[in-house]
């Protein structure tokens, strides 16, 4: 478990690295444009992220100290929690900034982690409990699927610009 711990971390920190480098350079018009099956464009989804890293922090440090941790699901208010942060208002680069870091953060919780707290349960009162190892493995794998729809947004973009050419 521990080596899958470690790799969890390497990949989030890999990630939070190459996709800064990657996005930081975009134009407006490719970040605020495009949108993905959610209707969200590349901010937002930047912004989500930026959610999620938030919660699943909470949730992943809590789960270390108790073993049955009842906090709020923010998930079915995912586009609430986007509108009322403004992320469409936010600057760009700072977004970047704070959703590489926090991911970093992140991931040296991750490789930190006390193994036997793994076991350990959070729910929202409302659904089945997950544990803090499924937190971590969906964590990852939730990064991933945000990234690649970025990186289909970029692209579909990318495919306009050269037929407009």
């Amino acid at each position: 478990m521990e080596s899958e711990l470690k790799s969890i971390s390497l990949e989030i920190r890999k990630i939070a690295f190459e996709w800064e480098v990657l996005l930081k350079d975009l134009s407006e018009d490719v970040i605020v444009a495009r949108l993905n099956r959610q209707g969200r464009n590349i901010k937002q989804i930047i912004g989500h992220l930026i959610d999620s890293a938030s919660n699943n922090h909470q949730r992943m440090v809590r789960l270390q100290y108790t073993s049955n941790l009842i906090f709020p699901d923010y998930t079915l208010e995912n586009d609430m929690w986007i509108c009322i942060q403004q992320h469409q208002q936010e600057d760009w680069y700072e977004m970047l900034q704070l959703w590489k870091y926090f991911n970093l953060h992140i991931a040296h919780c991750i490789s930190h982690t006390d193994r036997s707290w793994l076991k350990n349960e959070w729910s929202d009162g409302k659904r089945d409990p997950v544990s803090l190892k499924d937190i971590i493995f969906d964590y990852l794998a939730h990064l991933t699927l945000h990234m690649s729809e970025i990186n289909s947004l970029i692209a579909n973009h990318s495919r306009l610009i050269e037929k407009e050419v």
